[in-house]
């Protein structure tokens, strides 16, 4: 079996520790997997500063292939995740040979994250700046659809996302549709009407798209499942 190299984005208010058991699932199989936490996230929280934006996380990405000299990567993202792996694209396209988006944004050139998210979410974003703060607390586990069994755990993992990275405008030129391999995974109980909209439009471009009647956690809540869609996709 050849194996391969996976680079697994973790989305909002989450870490490199949601992956944890989908990374076990691929490396018990012979695959190197990385699944870096975006600045200002998890173990990396205390580096919370209001200078996090969106092209900080895209330099996460980059230089962790960079600095690892990784090559024919399957690059995963998941949830806000879309946002700093299509930035990152743009620089490492050439390391890249498959990109899934796991029930993640799908963004457009000059967008911003706060011009996608539903109205609600966007009042309480402008709502957190003019009150001064540099990051907001995420909804629940319960909302995202995890398990039972598993809300408490990541209830306590998740630490608040940096606001600076939903008014930062994404540069794109194309390099996410040139990568040789694409993929859509819907986690189709988690109701997102976009995420439904990037689902047909990945469909229409004739990108390889699955639903799955699971939760928005994916990773957390069918670990094994989603490793062996990545194997196939990779």
């Amino acid at each position: 079996m050849s194996t391969k190299t996976f680079v697994l984005v973790h989305g909002a208010w989450h870490g490199g520790w949601c992956w944890k058991f989908v990374r076990d699932a691929l490396t018990a199989q012979g695959h190197e997997v990385f699944t870096p936490t975006l600045t200002g996230l998890g173990e990396r929280s205390h580096l919370m500063s209001k200078d996090i934006t969106l092209d900080t996380h895209i330099a996460d990405i980059v230089n962790l292939v960079r600095f690892e000299r990784l090559h024919d990567i399957c690059l995963v993202g998941h949830s806000y995740g879309g946002w700093p792996v299509s930035g990152a694209l743009e620089k490492i396209s050439e390391q890249v040979s498959s990109v899934v988006y796991l029930d993640a944004f799908l963004p457009q050139h000059g967008q911003a994250g706060i011009e996608t998210q539903s109205p609600e979410s966007a009042a309480s974003v402008h709502a957190a700046v003019a009150r001064g703060d540099i990051a907001r607390k995420g909804p629940s586990a319960a909302a995202f659809g995890v398990k039972p069994e598993h809300q408490a755990w990541v209830d306590a993992m998740m630490t608040p996302q940096p606001i600076g990275v939903s008014f930062t405008p994404i540069t794109l030129t194309g390099a996410r549709e040139r990568v040789a391999k694409k993929a859509y995974i819907r986690a189709s109980a988690y109701a997102q009407p976009t995420f439904d909209a990037h689902l047909a439009s990945c469909k229409a471009a004739g990108w390889r798209t699955v639903e799955l009647d699971i939760g928005h956690d994916v990773m957390v809540d069918a670990p094994h499942e989603l490793a062996q869609l990545l194997i196939e996709f990779a």
